[in-house]
């Protein structure tokens, strides 16, 4: 079983930034978004030639993708796969099909999405797969505000997205600093009992994923050098 991540937040929160310190030598990353990284000199890190990054937002390629990651063994040494967004996902499927009328269109895109996430959690125990997605603020009716994962069509709202992860991280800019929280009243994050002491962590996917392996009892590569 593979251990998958969830990364939500507004654009410009820091969600895409938070990959900077990861290890282009055992990282891919899918841009859904098709917008590139945002830190200074990262197309010397990721690229086609370096065969650790892809911009693509079709979700049969991109399952196909996961799993070529995940069975063939040229790609083993790939520990994490980070897909960004999910959201360029939906947004490219249903652009595709915007002439389409029928509720098939809604049902086909909510499967889209959902099989990758739950193929995702079937893939090899030492990969960790990394779903970015856009947030959504909302106002219930009390007049709180509470926030998720931002979806396309009624149907992923049914299916909560966020029920597939043990780890949802909303990333925000608060006072200046970017931070991802852990938990909260207001919005879907959340971490595994004992994970994280404090509700917000910096804004550090390599940092979350080092706390999670060793929560796991997961040995890495830094501990092997060690020894």
């Amino acid at each position: 079983m593979a251990n998958l991540i969830a990364v939500m937040g507004e654009s410009g929160s820091g969600k895409t930034t938070s990959l900077r310190n990861l290890d282009p030598s055992t990282t891919y990353i899918i841009d859904a978004d098709k917008k590139g990284m945002s830190w200074r000199g990262w197309k010397s890190q990721y690229s086609t030639a370096a065969h650790n990054y892809k911009v693509e937002d079709n979700h049969e390629t991109i399952l196909e993708m996961l799993k070529v990651v995940d069975t063939n063994p040229s790609f083993a040494h790939i520990k994490t796969l980070v897909i960004d967004t999910i959201n360029g996902i939906m947004v490219a499927d249903e652009y595709h099909r915007r002439d389409e009328k029928s509720y098939d269109k809604w049902a086909d895109l909510a499967w889209c999405v959902y099989g990758i996430i739950d193929y995702a959690l079937t893939a090899r125990d030492d990969l960790t797969v990394v779903f970015m997605a856009h947030a959504q603020t909302e106002r219930d009716d009390s007049g709180v505000l509470f926030t998720h994962i931002k979806t396309s069509g009624k149907k992923l709202d049914k299916i909560v997205l966020e029920s597939k992860f043990t780890t949802v991280l909303n990333s925000k800019c608060v006072n200046g600093s970017y931070v991802f929280e852990t938990r909260s009243a207001t919005s879907t994050a959340k971490a595994p009992m004992g994970l994280f002491d404090k509700a917000t962590v910096p804004n550090d996917i390599k940092e979350v994923i080092d706390a999670i392996n060793e929560y796991n009892g997961v040995e890495t590569t830094e501990d092997k050098e060690s020894e």
